[in-house]
Protein backbone atom coordinates (compact mmCIF):
# COMPACT_ATOMS: atom_id res chain seq x y z
CA UNK A 1 0.00 0.00 0.00
CA UNK A 2 1.38 3.39 -1.00
CA UNK A 3 1.43 6.22 1.54
CA UNK A 4 0.59 9.52 -0.16
CA UNK A 5 1.31 12.85 1.48
CA UNK A 6 -1.54 15.31 0.86
CA UNK A 7 -0.75 18.59 -0.81
CA UNK A 8 -2.16 21.98 -0.01
CA UNK A 9 -2.90 23.71 -3.30
CA UNK A 10 -4.55 22.85 -6.58
CA UNK A 11 -2.92 22.72 -9.98
CA UNK A 12 -4.57 25.98 -10.96
CA UNK A 13 -2.59 27.73 -8.25
CA UNK A 14 0.66 26.53 -9.84
CA UNK A 15 0.34 28.74 -12.89
CA UNK A 16 2.61 31.76 -12.62
CA UNK A 17 3.21 34.62 -15.07
CA UNK A 18 5.90 33.85 -17.65
CA UNK A 19 9.39 34.76 -16.55
CA UNK A 20 8.73 34.72 -12.79
CA UNK A 21 10.41 32.08 -10.60
CA UNK A 22 8.01 29.53 -9.11
CA UNK A 23 7.06 30.22 -5.49
CA UNK A 24 8.18 27.99 -2.64
CA UNK A 25 4.81 26.20 -2.56
CA UNK A 26 5.18 25.19 -6.23
CA UNK A 27 8.69 23.85 -5.64
CA UNK A 28 7.44 21.90 -2.65
CA UNK A 29 4.61 20.38 -4.71
CA UNK A 30 7.05 19.42 -7.48
CA UNK A 31 9.28 17.76 -4.92
CA UNK A 32 6.35 15.82 -3.46
CA UNK A 33 5.20 14.66 -6.90
CA UNK A 34 8.74 13.62 -7.83
CA UNK A 35 9.12 11.59 -4.64
CA UNK A 36 5.72 10.02 -5.22
CA UNK A 37 6.67 9.13 -8.80
CA UNK A 38 9.90 7.51 -7.58
CA UNK A 39 7.94 5.51 -5.00
CA UNK A 40 5.51 4.29 -7.67
CA UNK A 41 8.44 3.32 -9.90
CA UNK A 42 10.15 1.43 -7.08
CA UNK A 43 6.98 -0.41 -6.03
CA UNK A 44 6.04 -1.44 -9.57
CA UNK A 45 9.65 -2.30 -10.42
CA UNK A 46 9.92 -4.45 -7.29
CA UNK A 47 6.72 -6.28 -8.22
CA UNK A 48 8.01 -6.85 -11.74
CA UNK A 49 11.33 -8.17 -10.44
CA UNK A 50 9.65 -10.44 -7.88
CA UNK A 51 7.46 -11.91 -10.63
CA UNK A 52 5.24 -13.64 -8.07
CA UNK A 53 3.47 -16.54 -9.73
CA UNK A 54 5.40 -16.12 -12.99
CA UNK A 55 7.76 -18.45 -14.81
CA UNK A 56 10.90 -16.69 -13.60
CA UNK A 57 11.61 -14.65 -16.75
CA UNK A 58 11.24 -10.87 -16.69
CA UNK A 59 10.84 -8.79 -19.82
CA UNK A 60 12.76 -5.52 -19.78
CA UNK A 61 9.91 -3.48 -21.39
CA UNK A 62 7.80 -4.28 -18.31
CA UNK A 63 9.91 -1.80 -16.36
CA UNK A 64 8.92 0.91 -18.86
CA UNK A 65 5.38 0.70 -17.53
CA UNK A 66 6.69 1.36 -14.02
CA UNK A 67 8.51 4.42 -15.36
CA UNK A 68 5.29 5.55 -17.10
CA UNK A 69 3.22 5.17 -13.92
CA UNK A 70 5.81 7.16 -12.00
CA UNK A 71 6.17 9.91 -14.63
CA UNK A 72 2.42 10.46 -14.69
CA UNK A 73 2.62 11.60 -11.06
CA UNK A 74 4.28 14.81 -12.27
CA UNK A 75 1.05 15.69 -14.11
CA UNK A 76 -1.48 14.53 -11.54
CA UNK A 77 -2.30 17.99 -10.18
CA UNK A 78 -2.89 19.67 -13.52
CA UNK A 79 -4.59 16.77 -15.30
CA UNK A 80 -5.96 14.45 -12.61
CA UNK A 81 -8.60 12.74 -14.79
CA UNK A 82 -6.26 12.27 -17.75
CA UNK A 83 -3.58 10.78 -15.49
CA UNK A 84 -6.13 8.40 -13.99
CA UNK A 85 -7.46 7.26 -17.37
CA UNK A 86 -3.97 6.84 -18.89
CA UNK A 87 -2.83 4.87 -15.83
CA UNK A 88 -5.85 2.57 -16.01
CA UNK A 89 -5.46 1.99 -19.75
CA UNK A 90 -1.72 1.39 -19.37
CA UNK A 91 -2.39 -1.12 -16.59
CA UNK A 92 -4.84 -3.04 -18.78
CA UNK A 93 -2.29 -2.98 -21.64
CA UNK A 94 0.39 -4.22 -19.28
CA UNK A 95 -1.61 -7.30 -18.42
CA UNK A 96 -2.66 -7.83 -22.05
CA UNK A 97 1.05 -8.15 -22.85
CA UNK A 98 1.31 -10.89 -20.21
CA UNK A 99 4.02 -9.17 -18.19
CA UNK A 100 4.67 -10.27 -14.58
CA UNK A 101 1.78 -9.61 -12.17
CA UNK A 102 2.05 -6.33 -10.27
CA UNK A 103 -1.37 -6.24 -8.66
CA UNK A 104 -4.35 -4.16 -9.59
CA UNK A 105 -4.75 -1.42 -6.99
CA UNK A 106 -1.11 -0.52 -6.28
CA UNK A 107 -0.22 0.92 -9.73
CA UNK A 108 -3.36 3.12 -9.82
CA UNK A 109 -3.53 4.04 -6.10
CA UNK A 110 -1.77 7.39 -6.47
CA UNK A 111 -3.84 8.29 -9.56
CA UNK A 112 -7.11 7.42 -7.75
CA UNK A 113 -6.04 9.51 -4.76
CA UNK A 114 -5.15 12.49 -6.96
CA UNK A 115 -8.48 12.40 -8.82
CA UNK A 116 -10.45 12.23 -5.56
CA UNK A 117 -8.36 14.98 -4.02
CA UNK A 118 -9.09 17.27 -6.98
CA UNK A 119 -12.83 16.69 -6.62
CA UNK A 120 -13.18 14.13 -9.46
CA UNK A 121 -14.80 11.60 -7.16
CA UNK A 122 -17.09 10.09 -9.81
CA UNK A 123 -14.14 9.51 -12.13
CA UNK A 124 -12.14 7.86 -9.37
CA UNK A 125 -14.97 5.58 -8.27
CA UNK A 126 -15.96 4.75 -11.84
CA UNK A 127 -12.42 3.90 -12.91
CA UNK A 128 -11.84 1.75 -9.83
CA UNK A 129 -15.09 -0.13 -10.40
CA UNK A 130 -14.33 -0.65 -14.09
CA UNK A 131 -10.87 -2.04 -13.32
CA UNK A 132 -12.26 -4.41 -10.71
CA UNK A 133 -15.01 -5.66 -13.02
CA UNK A 134 -12.70 -6.14 -16.01
CA UNK A 135 -9.97 -7.77 -13.95
CA UNK A 136 -12.34 -10.14 -12.16
CA UNK A 137 -14.14 -11.09 -15.36
CA UNK A 138 -10.87 -11.87 -17.15
CA UNK A 139 -9.59 -13.93 -14.24
CA UNK A 140 -12.81 -15.91 -14.06
CA UNK A 141 -12.85 -16.52 -17.84
CA UNK A 142 -9.22 -17.68 -17.72
CA UNK A 143 -10.18 -20.26 -15.13
CA UNK A 144 -8.40 -18.87 -12.08
CA UNK A 145 -9.41 -20.17 -8.67
CA UNK A 146 -12.69 -18.42 -7.82
CA UNK A 147 -12.14 -18.66 -4.08
CA UNK A 148 -8.79 -16.90 -4.45
CA UNK A 149 -10.04 -14.27 -6.91
CA UNK A 150 -13.34 -13.49 -5.23
CA UNK A 151 -12.33 -14.24 -1.68
CA UNK A 152 -8.95 -12.56 -1.44
CA UNK A 153 -7.56 -10.68 -4.42
CA UNK A 154 -10.63 -8.72 -5.52
CA UNK A 155 -11.69 -7.68 -1.97
CA UNK A 156 -8.10 -6.69 -1.18
CA UNK A 157 -7.80 -4.55 -4.31
CA UNK A 158 -11.25 -3.03 -3.71
CA UNK A 159 -10.36 -2.18 -0.11
CA UNK A 160 -7.13 -0.47 -1.14
CA UNK A 161 -8.88 1.51 -3.87
CA UNK A 162 -11.65 2.60 -1.53
CA UNK A 163 -9.08 3.64 1.08
CA UNK A 164 -7.06 5.86 -1.25
CA UNK A 165 -10.21 7.39 -2.76
CA UNK A 166 -11.57 8.12 0.73
CA UNK A 167 -8.24 9.62 1.76
CA UNK A 168 -8.15 11.91 -1.27
CA UNK A 169 -11.73 13.03 -0.76
CA UNK A 170 -11.15 13.71 2.95
CA UNK A 171 -8.10 15.82 2.12
CA UNK A 172 -10.17 17.78 -0.41
CA UNK A 173 -12.98 18.25 2.12
CA UNK A 174 -10.60 19.41 4.83
CA UNK A 175 -8.94 21.85 2.45
CA UNK A 176 -12.36 23.20 1.47
CA UNK A 177 -13.33 23.51 5.13
CA UNK A 178 -10.19 25.48 5.88
CA UNK A 179 -10.76 27.69 2.86
CA UNK A 180 -14.32 28.34 4.03
CA UNK A 181 -13.05 29.28 7.48
CA UNK A 182 -10.57 31.66 5.86
CA UNK A 183 -13.37 33.19 3.76
CA UNK A 184 -15.55 33.59 6.83
CA UNK A 185 -12.70 35.20 8.75
CA UNK A 186 -12.03 37.60 5.86
CA UNK A 187 -15.74 38.42 5.60
CA UNK A 188 -15.90 39.03 9.35
CA UNK A 189 -12.90 41.35 9.14
CA UNK A 190 -14.52 43.28 6.30
CA UNK A 191 -17.77 43.47 8.26
CA UNK A 192 -15.93 44.81 11.28
CA UNK A 193 -14.24 47.44 9.12
CA UNK A 194 -17.58 48.38 7.58
CA UNK A 195 -19.19 48.57 11.02
CA UNK A 196 -16.37 50.76 12.32
CA UNK A 197 -16.72 53.05 9.30
CA UNK A 198 -20.49 53.17 9.80
CA UNK A 199 -20.09 54.14 13.45
CA UNK A 200 -17.57 56.83 12.56
CA UNK A 201 -19.97 58.21 9.96
CA UNK A 202 -22.87 58.12 12.43
CA UNK A 203 -20.77 59.94 15.00
CA UNK A 204 -19.73 62.56 12.49
CA UNK A 205 -23.34 63.18 11.48
CA UNK A 206 -24.46 63.23 15.11
CA UNK A 207 -21.85 65.81 16.09
CA UNK A 208 -22.76 67.96 13.08
CA UNK A 209 -26.45 67.71 14.00
CA UNK A 210 -25.88 68.59 17.66
CA UNK A 211 -23.63 71.52 16.80
CA UNK A 212 -26.20 72.84 14.35
CA UNK A 213 -29.03 72.51 16.85
CA UNK A 214 -27.05 74.33 19.49
CA UNK A 215 -25.14 76.96 17.56
CA UNK A 216 -27.76 77.85 14.97
CA UNK A 217 -30.33 78.53 17.68
CA UNK A 218 -27.87 80.44 19.84
CA UNK A 219 -26.58 82.57 16.99
CA UNK A 220 -30.14 83.34 15.89
CA UNK A 221 -31.12 84.43 19.40
CA UNK A 222 -28.00 86.56 19.84
CA UNK A 223 -28.49 88.19 16.45
CA UNK A 224 -32.14 88.93 17.17
CA UNK A 225 -31.53 90.45 20.60
CA UNK A 226 -28.51 92.49 19.57
CA UNK A 227 -30.63 94.01 16.77
CA UNK A 228 -33.34 94.84 19.28
CA UNK A 229 -30.77 96.32 21.67
CA UNK A 230 -29.21 98.40 18.90
CA UNK A 231 -32.57 99.83 17.85
CA UNK A 232 -33.77 100.61 21.40
CA UNK A 233 -30.47 101.59 23.00
CA UNK A 234 -31.28 105.33 23.06
CA UNK A 235 -35.09 105.32 23.13
CA UNK A 236 -35.89 102.37 25.42
CA UNK A 237 -32.94 101.45 27.58
CA UNK A 238 -34.96 98.90 29.59
CA UNK A 239 -35.77 96.88 26.46
CA UNK A 240 -32.19 97.16 25.26
CA UNK A 241 -30.97 95.91 28.62
CA UNK A 242 -33.36 92.94 28.54
CA UNK A 243 -32.22 92.07 25.04
CA UNK A 244 -28.55 92.22 25.99
CA UNK A 245 -29.27 90.10 29.06
CA UNK A 246 -31.08 87.55 26.88
CA UNK A 247 -28.12 87.46 24.46
CA UNK A 248 -25.71 86.94 27.36
CA UNK A 249 -27.90 84.17 28.76
CA UNK A 250 -27.94 82.47 25.34
CA UNK A 251 -24.13 82.58 25.25
CA UNK A 252 -23.92 81.13 28.74
CA UNK A 253 -26.35 78.31 27.91
CA UNK A 254 -24.49 77.51 24.69
CA UNK A 255 -21.20 77.32 26.59
CA UNK A 256 -22.77 75.03 29.16
CA UNK A 257 -24.13 72.67 26.52
CA UNK A 258 -20.82 72.67 24.66
CA UNK A 259 -19.01 71.72 27.86
CA UNK A 260 -21.53 68.95 28.44
CA UNK A 261 -20.98 67.69 24.90
CA UNK A 262 -17.20 67.71 25.29
CA UNK A 263 -17.48 65.92 28.65
CA UNK A 264 -19.66 63.23 27.09
CA UNK A 265 -17.24 62.83 24.18
CA UNK A 266 -14.33 62.41 26.59
CA UNK A 267 -16.25 59.92 28.73
CA UNK A 268 -18.20 57.71 26.31
CA UNK A 269 -18.63 54.97 28.94
CA UNK A 270 -20.99 57.20 30.85
CA UNK A 271 -23.68 56.44 28.28
CA UNK A 272 -22.71 52.86 27.51
CA UNK A 273 -26.20 51.61 28.42
CA UNK A 274 -27.81 53.62 25.62
CA UNK A 275 -28.72 51.79 22.43
CA UNK A 276 -27.45 52.82 18.99
CA UNK A 277 -30.56 54.86 18.24
CA UNK A 278 -30.11 56.67 21.52
CA UNK A 279 -26.64 57.86 20.56
CA UNK A 280 -28.27 60.99 19.16
CA UNK A 281 -28.85 62.18 22.70
CA UNK A 282 -26.09 60.43 24.60
CA UNK A 283 -23.90 63.51 24.72
CA UNK A 284 -26.63 65.73 26.11
CA UNK A 285 -27.17 63.77 29.32
CA UNK A 286 -24.85 65.58 31.71
CA UNK A 287 -26.78 66.55 34.83
CA UNK A 288 -27.91 70.13 34.94
CA UNK A 289 -27.13 70.82 31.27
CA UNK A 290 -29.27 68.28 29.46
CA UNK A 291 -31.97 69.86 27.33
CA UNK A 292 -35.50 68.54 27.66
CA UNK A 293 -39.15 69.53 27.79
CA UNK A 294 -38.59 70.86 31.33
CA UNK A 295 -36.61 73.69 29.68
CA UNK A 296 -39.29 74.73 27.18
CA UNK A 297 -40.01 77.74 29.38
CA UNK A 298 -36.52 79.06 28.67
CA UNK A 299 -37.08 78.73 24.93
CA UNK A 300 -40.39 80.52 25.18
CA UNK A 301 -38.92 83.32 27.31
CA UNK A 302 -36.06 83.79 24.84
CA UNK A 303 -38.42 84.03 21.90
CA UNK A 304 -40.77 86.37 23.81
CA UNK A 305 -37.98 88.79 24.67
CA UNK A 306 -37.20 88.88 20.96
CA UNK A 307 -40.68 90.16 20.18
CA UNK A 308 -42.47 86.91 19.34
CA UNK A 309 -45.53 86.03 21.37
CA UNK A 310 -45.41 82.30 22.15
CA UNK A 311 -48.31 80.40 23.66
CA UNK A 312 -47.19 77.16 25.38
CA UNK A 313 -49.91 74.55 25.80
CA UNK A 314 -49.68 71.13 27.44
CA UNK A 315 -52.26 68.33 27.24
CA UNK A 316 -52.24 64.84 28.67
CA UNK A 317 -50.51 63.81 31.87
CA UNK A 318 -46.97 65.26 32.00
CA UNK A 319 -44.39 62.77 33.20
CA UNK A 320 -40.69 62.05 33.11
CA UNK A 321 -39.66 60.87 29.66
CA UNK A 322 -36.82 58.63 28.54
CA UNK A 323 -33.74 60.77 28.00
CA UNK A 324 -33.53 60.28 24.25
CA UNK A 325 -37.22 61.10 23.72
CA UNK A 326 -37.02 64.12 26.02
CA UNK A 327 -33.98 65.57 24.26
CA UNK A 328 -35.43 64.93 20.80
CA UNK A 329 -38.70 66.69 21.68
CA UNK A 330 -36.76 69.68 22.98
CA UNK A 331 -34.55 69.87 19.89
CA UNK A 332 -37.58 69.78 17.59
CA UNK A 333 -39.21 72.70 19.40
CA UNK A 334 -35.90 74.57 19.53
CA UNK A 335 -35.31 74.22 15.78
CA UNK A 336 -38.91 75.11 14.94
CA UNK A 337 -38.81 78.29 17.04
CA UNK A 338 -35.40 79.19 15.59
CA UNK A 339 -36.88 78.96 12.09
CA UNK A 340 -39.81 81.12 13.17
CA UNK A 341 -37.47 83.79 14.57
CA UNK A 342 -35.18 83.75 11.54
CA UNK A 343 -37.48 83.24 8.57
CA UNK A 344 -41.18 83.36 9.33
CA UNK A 345 -41.63 87.11 10.02
CA UNK A 346 -44.32 86.01 12.47
CA UNK A 347 -45.82 87.87 15.41
CA UNK A 348 -47.04 84.84 17.34
CA UNK A 349 -46.50 81.10 17.61
CA UNK A 350 -48.10 78.21 19.44
CA UNK A 351 -46.24 75.30 21.00
CA UNK A 352 -48.46 72.31 21.78
CA UNK A 353 -47.13 69.37 23.80
CA UNK A 354 -49.34 66.30 24.11
CA UNK A 355 -48.40 63.38 26.35
CA UNK A 356 -49.86 60.14 25.03
CA UNK A 357 -49.63 56.60 26.31
CA UNK A 358 -46.75 55.56 24.07
CA UNK A 359 -45.62 58.80 22.45
CA UNK A 360 -45.30 62.52 23.01
CA UNK A 361 -46.41 64.83 20.21
CA UNK A 362 -45.05 68.36 19.85
CA UNK A 363 -46.48 70.88 17.42
CA UNK A 364 -45.14 74.34 16.62
CA UNK A 365 -47.21 76.64 14.42
CA UNK A 366 -46.95 80.34 13.61
CA UNK A 367 -48.81 83.07 11.77
CA UNK A 368 -45.89 84.05 9.55
CA UNK A 369 -45.46 84.13 5.82
CA UNK A 370 -44.99 80.38 5.41
CA UNK A 371 -42.76 78.83 2.78
CA UNK A 372 -42.90 77.50 -0.73
CA UNK A 373 -44.73 74.15 -0.79
CA UNK A 374 -42.00 72.77 -3.01
CA UNK A 375 -39.29 73.33 -0.41
CA UNK A 376 -40.91 73.22 3.05
CA UNK A 377 -38.24 70.98 4.54
CA UNK A 378 -35.04 72.51 3.23
CA UNK A 379 -32.11 73.32 5.49
CA UNK A 380 -29.87 71.34 7.79
CA UNK A 381 -32.02 72.03 10.84
CA UNK A 382 -35.09 70.24 9.54
CA UNK A 383 -32.83 67.54 8.08
CA UNK A 384 -31.49 67.04 11.60
CA UNK A 385 -35.03 66.76 12.96
CA UNK A 386 -35.82 64.11 10.37
CA UNK A 387 -32.69 62.15 11.35
CA UNK A 388 -33.43 62.29 15.07
CA UNK A 389 -37.00 61.12 14.65
CA UNK A 390 -36.07 58.41 12.15
CA UNK A 391 -33.62 56.90 14.63
CA UNK A 392 -36.41 56.71 17.21
CA UNK A 393 -39.06 55.43 14.81
CA UNK A 394 -40.94 58.72 15.04
CA UNK A 395 -42.50 60.90 12.37
CA UNK A 396 -42.16 64.53 11.28
CA UNK A 397 -44.87 66.38 9.38
CA UNK A 398 -44.41 69.87 7.96
CA UNK A 399 -47.33 71.76 6.48
CA UNK A 400 -47.12 75.23 5.03
CA UNK A 401 -48.91 77.56 2.69
CA UNK A 402 -47.58 80.93 1.52
CA UNK A 403 -49.01 83.58 3.83
CA UNK A 404 -50.48 81.06 6.28
CA UNK A 405 -47.47 80.21 8.42
CA UNK A 406 -45.66 76.97 9.07
CA UNK A 407 -46.90 73.97 11.03
CA UNK A 408 -44.33 71.47 12.35
CA UNK A 409 -45.65 68.35 14.08
CA UNK A 410 -43.41 65.62 15.49
CA UNK A 411 -44.44 62.36 17.10
CA UNK A 412 -41.74 60.94 19.37
CA UNK A 413 -42.15 57.36 20.68
CA UNK A 414 -41.55 56.85 24.39
CA UNK A 415 -38.91 54.17 24.78
CA UNK A 416 -38.71 52.59 28.19
CA UNK A 417 -35.21 51.99 29.38
CA UNK A 418 -33.70 54.59 27.04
Amino acid sequence: MIHVKPHSTSARDNMEPHGEPPPASDRRQLLIDTVLGVIVLIVVGTAVTANVGGDGTVSSPAYAFGALFGALMLLRRRFPVAVLVVTAVALLGYYMLSYPPIGLAVPVAAALYSAAECGRLYWACGTALALLVVSTAVRVVEGDDLSYVLGLETPTSATLMIAVIALGDSVRSRRGWRAELDRQAAAAALEQEAEAARRVEQERVRIARDLHDLLAHTVSVISLHTDVARETLHDDTATAERSLTAARTACRDAGRELRATVDALRNPDADSEDTDSEDTASHDTTAGARPGLHRLGELVDTATVGGLHVDLRTTGAPRALPVVSDVTAYRVVQEALSNVLRHADASSAVVDVHYGDDAVTVRVSDDGRGASPATPSGGWGITGMHERLTLLGGTLRIRTEPGEGLDVTARIPLRDGA
